[in-house]
């Protein structure tokens, strides 16, 4: 049976893709990639649809006069927004390419799959799956119904639930947060108070590296209730990010666990 909650490529595609045309010339593109260090090649167009790939490797090869389409590679693959990320991340693996257009079932280009966007799926824990059944867990708890969205939310308006955090996962974090590898938050919007669910080390790491925002699951409650989190929250005296304590003298338990088994 499919499993309805595994990770898809629509989930962790860029939708906002830099492309080239059929007719563009290999200076032109050659230029473009030079001025940023973010492309290392281009989906080749004809309006919405595929034709091609050229990569910095085609560009090298070629003369500055040629156009794309005598250069591009059109025997390309490709991936579908609804294929698994963990089968897109084989067909990466075994072809040795760094990115996969995603095409619709008209072939039109909706988005380009890297293998850092499968990475990050792979260190993402909060998947929609998990949010929905956190938001119907709430619900059947309170008696209330939820929506759920994903949206930025600023750092700042988010009340912790957790009172420590600990350095050795910390700078894991800022590392990822560095790497635009980090998962998203998990936030509950309980009558206006978002209260973080998920997520704490990660905003720890985004407060050391004078981040505003993040990008977060939202659960937005339809009806305020009263929250048992946000009354150990208020017991812990916690507001803010900054009354989260991080612990420097100890490591994350998973970390000695695996210590006393090396022993």
């Amino acid at each position: 049976m499919e499993d309805s909650n595994r990770p898809t490529v629509g989930d962790y595609m860029t939708r906002e893709v830099a492309t080239v045309e059929l007719d563009d010339t290999v200076g032109e593109v050659a230029r473009r990639i030079a001025d940023n260090d973010h492309f290392s090649g281009f989906p080749v167009t004809d309006g919405r649809r595929v034709e091609g790939f050229v990569s910095a490797r085609d560009l090298l090869l070629a003369e500055d006069h040629e156009p794309m389409f005598r250069v591009m590679t059109d025997d390309i693959l490709v991936a579908h927004p609804d294929m698994a990320v963990q089968d897109a991340a084989r067909v990466i693996l075994r072809s040795g390419i760094q990115k996969l257009p995603v095409v619709d079932d008209a072939g039109h280009l909706v988005g380009i799959i890297s293998n850092a966007d499968v990475i990050r799926s792979q260190i993402e824990r909060a998947t929609p799956g998990k949010v929905d059944k956190l938001g119907r867990t709430l619900e059947n708890i309170h008696g209330i119904t939820t929506h759920e969205g994903r949206r930025e939310v600023d750092l700042d308006d988010l009340t912790p639930t957790q009172t420590t955090v600990y350095a050795d996962e910390l700078e894991g974090r800022v590392y990822e947060l560095e790497r635009g590898l980090a998962e998203p938050l998990v936030v509950i919007d309980n009558g206006g108070d978002l209260l973080l669910a998920d997520g704490h080390h990660r905003v720890k790491a985004a407060a050391r590296l004078d981040i505003d925002e993040m990008d977060a699951y939202v659960i937005v409650l339809d009806e305020t209730v009263e929250l048992g989190m946000a009354e150990t929250a208020a017991d812990s005296d916690l507001e803010s990010i900054d009354d989260i304590e991080v612990v420097d003298y100890a490591h994350h338990p998973l970390v000695q666990t695996t210590e006393r088994l090396q022993d």
